[in-house]
């Protein structure tokens, strides 16, 4: 394929911390135009404050039109229906979103561009905008989060069928998504390694909230949703009443198994560029997740993250976890991240190490955008995506 000069990207809603997508799509954005599309909602609506208050933000964020949030990538909010399964509904979002999307295309002046992507419900829209190639980036699998829509598996097919590339960030999701195009490619997840490995740096100051813990300090950083195994931090509090338990991020489950252990610092959502003196206080990171198909097919990012920061880790075993082998240490219950950790103490081995936090630097997202690319030029010019009459209703 000619050498693709701007991206249309499906992704979640800018604003959000810096996923997988955003990471990917900054570096892209250094040679090419980047328009990126806010969620197109994965979830089925529900009635209540949660998804009211969510609408909202849509109406206030498509108010504010095309916007440039930094060189060369623009956001663009759409307004659509979240009723994936109503025929009718699909209809018309079909219809609405390729009329504001083609808009900002124009306004932007795109030439040449690819369309990207990340989330399954954009296969109405992504196929039908007079892209030159069509490409999908798995990096999760998201018919079987708790809240996905019911068709969003189907979605899913739709899109990857029609695609010129497919892309997936574990190897469960490769096994997966090939059966269903044979040009699926696994490049795993990078991390924002120059961010990250200040962590490992003596002259970094702990955050100040973590200053006066009593030793070892166990921490976690992210989305605390129903893949957090919550029963098991609790259990470990309950072992270890002398260790702190430092618990950072957005609560989206319940916790009240936590209320009766004061060593669990519940210190909720931290600005991303403030995490490396987070993480800098860690002893031990650790990744508690429940074992589902959910986490089975992930690649966590924040793995990579605690890496890159210089942590020994524990975690559940995840696939994509074990392929890091001696860098991290697996358990399935508190009292294995109990074992695990006492060994870890025993060893020295606590707290950032720069030895590791260096080793983690072939990871770096700018490496992963660089293999992207190659694939990229690998589409042939005659792909399905380039030949097929995108520009239809």
């Amino acid at each position: 394929m000619d050498p693709v000069k701007d991206i249309v990207c499906f992704a979640n809603d800018w604003s959000a911390d810096p996923l997988s997508k955003k990471h990917v799509m900054v570096r892209f954005a250094k040679d090419r135009k980047v328009l990126w599309i806010n969620s197109i909602n994965n979830r089925a609506p529900r009635v209540g404050a949660r998804d009211f208050k969510r609408i909202l933000e849509k109406l206030g964020q498509f108010r504010t039109g095309l916007r440039e949030v930094q060189s060369n990538i623009w956001v663009l909010a759409p307004i659509f229906v979240p009723y994936h399964g109503n025929k009718v509904v699909r209809a018309f979002n079909r219809w609405f979103l390729r009329r504001q999307i083609m808009g900002a295309i124009r306004k932007l002046g795109l030439q040449a561009y690819v369309s990207w992507a990340y989330v399954p419900t954009a296969a109405d829209v992504a196929g039908r905008l007079g892209a030159q190639a069509l490409v999908y980036h798995c990096v999760d699998e998201y018919s079987a989060f708790s809240d996905a829509a019911s068709v969003v598996a189907a979605r899913e097919r739709e899109l990857i069928q029609a695609c010129d590339l497919v892309v997936t960030s574990s190897l469960k999701l490769q096994e997966s998504k090939s059966a269903l195009n044979p040009n699926c490619h696994l490049v795993p997840h990078g991390v924002d390694y120059e961010h990250f490995r200040k962590s490992s740096d003596p002259s970094l100051p702990i955050a100040a909230e973590l200053k006066d813990l009593s030793h070892p300090v166990l921490g976690f950083h992210g989305l605390i949703a129903d893949w957090v195994d919550v029963r098991l931090i609790a259990e470990l509090a309950q072992r270890r009443p002398e260790w702190s338990i430092v618990v950072i991020g957005k609560i989206d489950t319940g916790i009240s198994a936590w209320s009766a252990y004061k060593n669990i610092r519940v210190l909720g959502h931290r600005p991303y560029d403030h995490l490396p003196e987070y993480l800098r206080g860690f002893d031990v990171a650790i990744l508690p997740f429940v074992m589902n198909e959910l986490t089975i097919a992930a690649n966590p990012l924040k793995l990579r993250e605690y890496l890159a920061a210089g942590l020994p880790v524990v975690s559940a075993p995840l696939p994509e976890v074990l392929r890091f082998g001696p860098l991290v240490r697996t358990g399935a219950t508190a009292a294995e991240y109990e074992k695990h950790i006492l060994e870890l103490l025993s060893s020295g081995r606590q707290g950032p190490d720069p030895k590791q936090s260096a080793a983690m630097e072939k990871e770096s997202w700018d490496h992963k955008v660089r293999m992207l690319d190659e694939l990229l030029k690998g589409i042939p010019a005659t792909s399905p995506q380039g030949t097929r009459k995108t520009s239809g209703p």
